[in-house]
């Protein structure tokens, strides 16, 4: 009998599918508030899908569905192909296609790479250094494009920064850097989360006032990704 438990793991994951193709209609009905808003919701399921899954041993229980594949496809859709609409529908630079282009064939390329989520040390290895679990990271930029777009719409920049941007991005998805996979990760893992919480709770707080700008709040909700970046960049120098 196919157990039902591991599928409703998967049925979550694939409600994200459904929250692109609400966003998709969003984007070309130039409500882009709203969009902002479901980038949020699929970035919850994403940040949840993986805890449930793994509670639910879905790996073992069928073993015959990549559930990985799956995330992949609705990750593709929700942090990449749709925030490229945005680009494109929000006029946010100069000439639009190229750019898009850009960011959608170099996130083709980083999410089709074997090593796009890599394990730093063998948990036999991590065994020896004390029972702590091996370390989870990204390889190139990870295509956090929905969050780059967000803050590019509020902030306002010209076109043409906005541009060259977008293409520094898709460039650095095919730079070898490792990049903190936040729930992952186990090096400061703590301050992480936490930190990620609060730049979470204060990006929402700023979609949420849209189409209002004005207040500290965008560059506090900034403080997180700046986090991400430096300590990204420490831990993979350190670790070469």
């Amino acid at each position: 009998m196919t157990p039902i438990l591991p599928w409703i793991a998967h049925l979550y994951t694939a409600t994200g599918a459904v929250i692109a193709l609400l966003a998709t209609g969003l984007t070309f009905a130039h409500n882009f508030r709203g969009v902002f808003i479901y980038f949020v919701v699929a970035m919850f399921v994403d940040a949840t899908d993986g805890w449930l899954a793994r509670a639910l041993r879905v790996k073992e229980r069928l073993p015959n569905f990549d559930g990985g594949r799956l995330d992949d496809i609705i990750d593709y859709l929700n942090y990449a192909f749709i925030p490229a609409l945005v680009v494109w529908q929000a006029e946010l630079v100069p000439t639009a296609f190229p750019v898009c282009a850009a960011m959608v064939l170099s996130s083709a390329y980083g999410f089709a790479q074997a090593d796009a989520k890599i394990v730093i040390d063998s948990p036999e290895v991590a065994l020896r250094r004390g029972g702590k679990l091996p370390d989870h990271f990204f390889t190139g930029f990870p295509s956090y494009w929905n969050i780059v777009v967000v803050y590019l719409f509020v902030l306002g920049w010209p076109k043409l920064v906005n541009a060259v941007i977008l293409v520094a991005l898709a460039v650095l998805v095919f730079v070898p850097i490792r990049y903190v996979y936040p729930s992952r990760t186990t090096t400061l893992m703590v301050p992480t989360l936490v930190l990620g919480t609060v730049g979470a709770v204060l990006f929402m707080w700023v979609i949420f006032r849209l189409p209002a700008v004005d207040g500290p709040w965008t560059l506090l909700s900034l403080i997180f990704p700046i986090y991400y970046v430096v300590l990204s960049l420490i831990l993979h120098f350190r670790r070469r």
